[in-house]
């Protein structure tokens, strides 16, 4: 594997990161040239229209895909370049997703859809204790269909931090919620950044979420806009939208 020689690390560096799907007149241009540094700790909101490549940024980070050309350091390694075998072991050690659907198993309790991660991980998060940080503390033995729709993604939620991730990433958590219920969800994502320091991104098209964020980076057309920074990140409670 390729490795970066930095003093001070980030967890993430993109340098040029393109990402085409397709060829020809047909190619989808999905990142066009992203250049991007996260620190460890942050929390990072990516605003953006459908088809800005936020998705797609976050499945790269994820290793869920590759990038066409660049490179994505996590920490001193290219994911770019790394070997499938290394890419596998990174996503499965180091990243916590979270999805607008909560693909929870419907016939296993809360309790038991969280250990489902905590049976693979090298050190994990004790299930109940994962469930207790998002809230969930009294719910442990609800199977989904017993649960509201904020509440099972608040399991997601734990499920993902239950293995320590380095990193969580979560596109369009509150997608699908209402905002009290949302905000709920955020809560749950905010407190494990904090108490965790798990490094977060998060996708939303609702731009007042933006301000919970450390930095905010809008993107347009595979491209970042802009980066602005929060002087104040203020708590989910305090959002209307």
């Amino acid at each position: 594997m390729r490795r970066m020689s930095r003093a001070a690390v980030p967890v993430f560096h993109l340098v040029g990161l393109r990402k085409t799907y397709g060829e020809g007149e047909a190619a989808v241009h999905a990142l066009r040239g992203v250049d991007l540094t996260i620190a460890d700790g942050e929390l990072v909101v990516l605003l953006g229209p459908s088809g800005s490549g936020k998705s797609t940024l976050l499945n790269v980070l994820g290793g869920l895909d590759r990038p066409s050309a660049g490179q994505c350091f996590f920490r001193e390694t290219d994911l770019a370049a790394a070997a499938d075998a290394d890419v596998t072991q990174y996503r499965r050690l180091h990243v916590g997703f979270v999805f607008q659907f909560y693909n929870l198993i419907a016939s296993l309790t809360a309790e038991e859809n969280v250990e489902l991660v905590t049976e693979v991980a090298t050190d994990p998060l004790p299930s109940r204790e994962a469930l207790e940080l998002v809230g969930l503390g009294r719910r442990l033995h609800h199977f989904p269909a017993q649960l509201s729709g904020g509440e099972q993604q608040r399991v997601a939620i734990a499920r993902a931090i239950a293995k320590r991730p380095t990193v969580m990433l979560c596109d369009e958590p509150t997608g699908a919620l209402d905002v009290a219920t949302g905000v709920h969800v955020l809560e749950a994502i905010v407190t494990a950044n904090a108490k965790l320091g798990t490094t977060t991104l998060l996708i939303t098209h609702n731009a007042d979420i933006a301000r919970i964020g450390d930095r905010v980076i809008r993107f347009a057309d595979g491209l970042i806009r802009s980066i602005e920074v929060n002087e104040r990140r203020i708590a989910p409670g305090e959002l209307r939208w």
